[in-house]
Order: structure tokens, then C-alpha cells, then sequence
């Protein structure tokens, strides 16, 4: 014999407040998802013809953290997040480097260097790195285009 919940009043209202109870939780947590990415760096405009070495760092790890970049993709990103003083021979925090650059323009400097000294691996990424930034200049950040 099979006994039905269907019917009982009990285990109707029940499923009612659970279905009441999942629908909430979910607009929810919807609602605190949008938020959070309107509230993060990747919702603003991505201009690399004038930024910071840590505002390209900063787009970078959130273009890996959505998703959008692997880290293969980001070497060359990375590469030109770094910057090493002339005088003293030690790293510049980026921190505190209000620089700003023009990195498209850094990249294809990088790009004859890389050709200049036989390292067409590093002229690859870097070629990648100049057609994400170019494809994605002045689009906004977090439109969901894959840096490739």
C-alpha cells in the first residue's frame, strides 16, 4: 500500500514553505551576486593606453578570477606589471608607483624586443596580450569577453 502526502494539509503547506523558503534564498542570493560585481574593479572601464602597473595587476587576477583569462593567458600581463629600478637594482612596489602607462604600446615594444632576441614564444603572448587589450579597450571589464 502506498500511502500519499498529497492530499494531507500538513505535508502540503510544508512543501509550500520550503518552495517559498528556495525562491527567497535565491533572489537572494542573486541580488548579493550583482552587488558584488558592481562593486568589484572588473566593473570599470579598462583603459591600457593610461594605467597603473597595479591597475593592470588588479584587472588581470579579476579577469582570471571570473573566469576570462587563464593563467597561460596572463605571463605577459604579468610580465609587464613588473618594474625593476635602475639605480638601486630592486623591485619598484607597484603599490606605491602612481605611474601611469601605456601598456598596448608596451606590449609591441615587448613584442620587437622578443624578436629581436629569438624568443617568438614570448612575442606570442605578448601579440595575445596587444589583441585582449585592443579588443577589450574601453569595453567594459566585466562584459564576460574571454581574453584570448
Amino acid at each position: 500500500m502506498k500511502i500519499s502526502t498529497d492530499s494531507h494539509p500538513t505535508f502540503s503547506t510544508q512543501r509550500a514553505q520550503a518552495a517559498t523558503a528556495t525562491n527567497t534564498q535565491a533572489t537572494a542570493f542573486s541580488s548579493a551576486l550583482a552587488a558584488a560585481k558592481a562593486d568589484t574593479p572588473s566593473a570599470k572601464q579598462a583603459d591600457f593606453t593610461s594605467m597603473t602597473r597595479q591597475d593592470l595587476f588588479d584587472w588581470m587576477n579579476g579577469q582570471i578570477r571570473s573566469g576570462n583569462m587563464s593563467l597561460d593567458e596572463s605571463s605577459a600581463f604579468l610580465g609587464m606589471t613588473m618594474k625593476v629600478d635602475v639605480a638601486t637594482g630592486q623591485p619598484v612596489d607597484m603599490a606605491t608607483d602612481s605611474t601611469r602607462i601605456n601598456f598596448v604600446e608596451k606590449a609591441r615594444a615587448g613584442i620587437d624586443g622578443a624578436l629581436s632576441r629569438n624568443d617568438p614564444d614570448l612575442a606570442k603572448r605578448l601579440q595575445l596580450a596587444v589583441a585582449s587589450m585592443q579588443k577589450l579597450l574601453g569595453q567594459t571589464e566585466g562584459a564576460g569577453t574571454r581574453a584570448r
